[in-house]
């Protein structure tokens, strides 16, 4: 349904590209994630993949059509619902409607029937004609999704959809993305909630700093952790040469420095840990603090990523 290839934008002026050789590809009736830390490129991407505004180098293919050369036609088949709320606050609900079906060129008794279905679909028929600056924050949500479902594309991009809504609407949009993918819509998800990808997503895109770090399966991803990891903190100026010591430690599967940090990706946490403690003591370093991490998503990220926060 999706291919990218070699995919980079720089915004003019930046020191460095936004995204720099992105490249993956999304099966038709796909769930796909995108995470990323702030800044990591998400958005850009998104745009790019949306027609929003063209790559600076590489290509995307959706239904087998350039998003360059073909891009009318690839706006007929995708579906967009930014992170910011595109409607108008002084319209009602329908009225808001109405007006971005006139935009993809739906029009009299099909136009009426899809604002109609598209309503009933977000949990709003009874707010019909009701101002949209009258809707709490999930109810907003809910119609800036309704908005992007008119046309019935084949495949929606979905950008950060929960943010700042109140629980039942975040697992209203839920259950509708995921009777949107039963009925064969291919979604591409972008979020920075952990478990809204452990239940949603068949496949994540991990990106970073512009680049794709990591692809896979949620399981797949978690499994690859191992054990566990093992973070210890070591003074500043710890040589590097004690990793080459860590990795023969039993139990440590791979060692990595992550923001000043020394991350054990283990087999057994246990083995690892006496066997560290051992080499540090050997070693005569100081060890002043350690945090052990279950697996699970969250650690995964955070273990590619880093902790360090990001503007």
């Amino acid at each position: 349904m999706l291919e990218v290839k070699d995919l980079f934008f720089q915004y003019p002026g930046a020191s460095q590209p936004s995204v720099q050789g992105v490249s993956f590809a999304i099966r038709k009736g796909e769930i796909f994630g995108l995470l990323g830390p702030n800044g990591a490129g998400k958005s850009t991407t998104i745009s790019m993949l949306s027609c929003l505004m063209p790559p600076g180098g590489g290509t995307v293919q959706i239904a087998g059509h350039d998003v360059v050369q073909h891009a009318h036609e690839v706006k007929q088949r995708i579906g967009l619902i930014p992170q910011e709320l595109a409607l108008y606050p002084a319209l009602s609900a329908h009225d808001n409607l109405r007006y971005f079906g006139g935009i993809y060129g739906l029009r009299g008794r099909m136009l009426r029937q899809r604002v109609t279905e598209a309503l009933a679909m977000v949990g709003l028929s009874n707010r019909t004609h009701d101002k949209v600056n009258t809707f709490s924050g999930g109810m907003k949500r809910r119609v800036n999704i309704a908005a992007g479902l008119l046309h019935r594309p084949e495949i929606l991009f979905l950008d950060e959809p929960t943010v700042g809504v109140d629980p039942q609407s975040r697992n209203f949009i839920f259950d509708n993305v995921e009777a949107l993918n039963r009925e064969g819509m291919t979604i591409v998800y972008t979020t920075h909630y952990m478990e809204e990808v452990e239940r949603l997503c068949q496949r994540i895109a991990i990106v970073d700093q512009g680049k794709l770090i990591a692809l896979d399966t949620p399981r797949a991803l978690i499994e690859a952790l191992g054990g566990g990891v093992v973070m210890l903190n070591v003074p500043e100026g710890t040589p590097e040469s004690l990793d080459a010591t860590l990795r023969t430690c039993p139990g440590v599967l791979e060692v990595r420095r992550i923001d000043g940090r020394i991350a054990l990706n283990t087999q057994a946490v246990s083995q690892a840990l006496t066997g560290a403690l051992a080499a540090l003591e050997a070693a005569g370093v100081a060890l002043n603090g350690l945090q052990v991490l279950e697996p699970n998503l969250e650690t995964v990220f955070l273990e590619l990523t880093g902790r360090s926060l990001r503007d």
